[in-house]
């Protein structure tokens, strides 16, 4: 019998393939939508603090836009990881397609997103005004919420103050250490100076608990039980209550939405990330942002009881914003409270009104919706960052890709 003939793959025989990156996305995939969206804001900002210019020596800075789409359409896909948007760069085609014949690394990544404060402040800003200026955003209805996000810190991070002076013992022992290896011929310059980088960021976090300890120590005074703790991973961390009603190292994220109480697209107006566990002192600040964004204040203010201070409250009816807040039960007795600002009984008297209940029900469907869709689709679950500052240009890019998608074909167009 004749044995039959087949063909066998060759592995060891090259080829040539010619490609065309502008034709590996179709014309309305989202990275395409997000890139020409991106293409009508300023992003003049980002480039700034640029040292290389046209006519001059120098390495060019790579391209704002090209950063921003990839920040946004990777965060919109629930990626992250700056060092898995490097990888996604050279194995999927959108990400392929965003950054063309560029190279870009982990560390150019991860610089971008937390150095640019001033220009994501500008650019969300920037945002709202086009949407301002082509009529699709309306703050007659905004809702205030804050969630409390994990931070990059463990319980076990926090100490006393007598475990950070050990610890700033070891710090100094370690990078004693490092120092003493600037010789060894095993190691690349690379690797001397990422260790000693490391040994002396290691040191300035413990140095940066120590301040934050003693801070503590003096603002809960003697009277009070038990030692002040700070983490020496991320000194601005606190332990918060959580969602799930445990307590873990956080920071509170307060974000403000518009909408519609019938549905539609909900617009991020403000942000803010605070090492404070209460709500209670945060609605006057996101007003205050609110009108220095777009010009304009809410015409009715939704928030739960945790953000019902009367000093906001009455700040806020002083300048025209009827704001609804479930009155707790304590202010509801008769008797109490007989010296009321007028702005706050009329709050109380408008709040049993049906007409209020029925308009406080959309609050969830608002800014509530929006926090779910952030942690659970955007990655907003834990910060991969040290400090509120960082954590705010974490915060901010997740709500700039929140109001691209959600405004995406009116901005692209």
């Amino acid at each position: 019998m004749q044995k039959p003939r087949t063909t066998e793959p060759e592995r060891r025989q090259g080829t040539i393939c010619f490609t065309m990156p502008e034709d590996t996305l179709e014309p309305d995939h989202p990275a395409r939508v997000l890139w020409r969206a991106l293409g009508g804001l300023d992003l003049s900002t980002f480039l700034a603090s640029a040292r290389s210019l046209e006519g001059h020596a120098g390495r060019p800075t790579h391209s704002p836009r090209m950063l921003l789409t990839l920040w946004t359409y990777a965060i919109s896909q629930g990626v992250g990881s700056a060092r898995e948007i490097e990888r996604l760069a050279m194995d999927d085609r959108a990400y392929a397609w965003i950054v063309g014949d560029a190279s870009v690394s982990h560390h150019v990544l991860s610089r971008f997103r937390i150095g640019h404060r001033a220009a994501l402040d500008e650019l969300m800003t920037s945002i709202l005004a086009a949407l301002t200026q082509k009529g699709v955003l309306s703050l007659r209805l905004v809702a205030l919420d804050g969630m409390r996000v994990r931070a990059a810190a463990s319980a076990p991070s926090f100490r006393t103050d007598a475990s950070l002076e050990e610890c700033r013992e070891q710090a100094a022992l370690h990078l004693k250490a490092v120092l003493a290896q600037a010789d060894d011929p095993e190691l690349t310059r690379a690797q001397k100076a990422a260790r000693e980088r490391g040994a002396r960021e290691f040191e300035e976090r413990i140095e940066a608990a120590i301040t934050t300890v003693r801070t503590l120590q003096e603002e809960r005074g003697p009277s009070r039980r038990g030692a002040a703790r700070a983490s020496s991973t991320d000194a601005e961390a606190r332990v918060m209550k959580m969602g799930d009603g445990g307590f873990r190292p956080a920071l509170n994220v307060q974000m403000a939405t518009a909408g519609s109480e019938l549905g539609g697209p909900r617009t991020i107006l403000a942000v803010s990330v605070t090492n404070v566990g209460s709500d209670m002192g945060a609605m006057t600040p996101m007003l205050e942002q609110i009108e220095a964004r777009t010009g304009e204040r809410p015409k009715t203010l939704l928030a739960d009881a945790n953000h019902g201070k009367h000093a906001a409250i009455i700040d806020a009816s002083a300048k025209g914003i009827e704001v609804l807040v479930p009155v707790p039960a304590r202010s509801k007795t008769p008797g109490e409270n007989q010296n009321d600002d007028p702005a706050i009984e009329a709050w109380k008297a408008r709040m049993e009104t049906d007409a209020a209940k029925g308009l406080y029900r959309a609050r969830a469907g608002l800014c509530e919706w929006t926090n779910a869709q952030l942690a659970a689709n955007f990655g907003l679950r834990q910060f991969l960052v040290r400090g509120v500052e960082k954590a705010t240009c974490v915060v901010l890019l997740a709500a700039i890709t929140s109001n691209l998608t959600q405004h995406l074909s009116t901005l692209a167009s």
